[in-house]
């Protein structure tokens, strides 16, 4: 039977970290829990897939292709592919990142 898994518990905050827990790895696309702690923050950087985030506790401030966006506990987003985008923890936070690497017709 499939174990129910509970994603806010499955990758723990770090003091001045970010943890990451890889979920699905697949030729397809990935599922990638992440904990950042408070001011933690990813540069900008492009990817060349569609990314789906999921906040799953805290918030953060995502920026895409210049804009700058706040997200909390509950709401997604979508990174899409080829622009660029940046990440900064404004709270402890966490997310689930899930990347598409098929590309569509």
């Amino acid at each position: 039977m499939p174990e129910i898994l509970n994603v806010k518990e499955m990758v723990a905050y770090q003091k001045g970290a970010i943890v990451s827990k890889t979920l699905v790895e697949k030729e397809t696309g990935t599922v990638t829990l992440f904990a950042f702690d408070e001011g933690q923050a990813l540069s900008e950087h492009t990817a060349p897939f569609d990314a789906l985030v999921q906040v799953t506790d805290g918030q953060a401030e995502i920026r895409i292709a210049g804009v700058a966006q706040q997200v909390v506990a509950g709401e997604m987003l979508i990174m899409p592919a080829n622009q660029s985008h940046a990440l900064k923890a404004l709270t402890p936070f966490k997310m689930m990142l899930t990347m598409i690497r098929a590309q569509g017709k």
